[in-house]
């Protein structure tokens, strides 16, 4: 316990890393000395031995007497000087009572900074187009370099303080710019509606098709979580290099009255020959038995890959297969940019790849499995 009866001046520390702030009052309250004090040994004693000189026993107060606080307090006892320690709790009480009365913000004391930082994030709109971090990922670390090379002394901690007071945040980019918009878009979508009612209410057969991405088969990653007991992750392969992992091609129908999928996997290429071959095989083994006096059937599918509109081998094909069932078919694409409105994408597709999720797809019967598993949950049935 100190006697602050003997005590001639207190010299509260407000420490940093760089340097400290040095606030010094005589006991009737009167402030002597108030100004940055840089963390030096040399500058430290020279403080210290002056204040001691002018005004007798000094007592030094932290409020760290760890780490960066080390060494004042050192200095401090190696001059004969008093040390106290101020708790955190104590220090916020204090500071409630004062309020503005500590150091002040960096942006305070540096009235360039503010306006030097928003040049380099928003060089286009507030400053010199060819700013230095223009072309470089703009982390606060990086700004705080080169805001201090500029003159402006700052942390990456305040300069990401200061960009929050600004308004900003660490955002990803936002998919939101659309490609031009076709004036017949709101009817493309009342023709397709019309053609799938008129379809169903005949009864007649409306698929929705589409092939989902190629899928590795092995022992290589997929993306997801599992629950698994702690610290025994399914052990996958580092690398799925191209040409040295076998591949599994899912071809999707969902029959839209009937809610039920049909997956076909193909194991080489995404053609418009197994795209057509996978719908004659539904036809055959469901189609001709749920729809038997069909005459028609409607295929609604995107406008690219294996069954997209320009496909000559896709036309062709479904025309030797409705020449084989004697269908007459309608294909129905979706105008570009809106293949996600596609049924199958939310019906089924996104259900299987929640299913698998986490889970190494290491044989084409596993695949299956995961597959069936997904559609008995979603559809109701499930073919392949």
């Amino acid at each position: 316990m100190i006697d602050t009866s003997d005590i001639d001046l207190y010299l509260g520390l407000d420490v940093g890393k760089g340097e400290h702030h040095a606030t010094a009052l005589t006991p009737a309250g009167k402030k002597t000395y108030d100004r940055r004090l840089p963390n030096s040994e040399p500058k430290l004693r020279e403080v210290f031995t002056k204040l001691q000189a002018k005004h007798g026993t000094v007592l030094v107060i932290v409020d760290q007497v760890a780490s960066i606080g080390a060494l004042p307090l050192a200095v401090a006892r190696n001059l004969g000087c008093e040390v106290a320690y101020l708790p955190g709790l104590t220090m916020r009480r204090i500071a409630d009572l004062y309020p503005g009365g500590g150091r002040k913000k960096a942006a305070e004391l540096d009235s360039g900074l503010r306006p030097a930082l928003l040049a380099l994030v928003e060089p286009d709109e507030r400053g010199d187009p060819m700013s230095p971090l223009r072309w470089t990922t703009k982390s606060t670390r990086k700004l705080a370099v080169e805001l201090t090379r500029q003159g402006h002394r700052v942390s990456a901690d305040t300069v990401a303080g200061l960009l929050r007071e600004e308004g900003f945040s660490l955002q990803a980019n936002a998919k939101t710019i659309e490609g031009a918009q076709h004036p017949d878009r709101d009817a493309q979508f009342r023709y397709l509606n019309e053609q799938a009612r008129d379809h169903r209410d005949a009864g007649d057969p409306v698929i929705s098709v589409d092939s989902k991405k190629k899928e590795l088969i092995g022992d290589y990653r997929n993306a997801g979580h599992e629950w698994q007991p702690a610290g025994q992750p399914v052990r996958v392969k580092t690398h799925d290099f191209p040409g040295q992992a076998e591949k599994a091609i899912p071809y999707g129908i969902y029959d839209m009255t009937a809610n039920t999928g049909w997956v076909s996997i193909g194991t080489d290429h995404d053609t418009a020959a197994f795209a057509v071959a996978s719908i004659c095989r539904w036809w055959q083994a469901v189609g001709r038995h749920d729809y038997p006096g069909a005459r028609r059937l409607l295929i609604t599918a995107d406008g690219g890959g294996s069954n997209g509109y320009r496909t000559r081998g896709w036309k062709t094909q479904l025309a030797a297969l409705a020449a084989g069932t004697g269908l007459e078919i309608t294909v129905c694409h979706l105008p570009p940019g809106t293949s996600k409105w596609n049924k199958i994408e939310h019906r089924l597709f996104s259900h299987i790849t929640m299913n698998w999720r986490g889970r190494p797809l290491t044989s084409r019967e596993v695949m299956l499995q995961t597959i069936a598993g997904a559609m008995l949950k979603t559809c109701g049935s499930a073919s392949g």
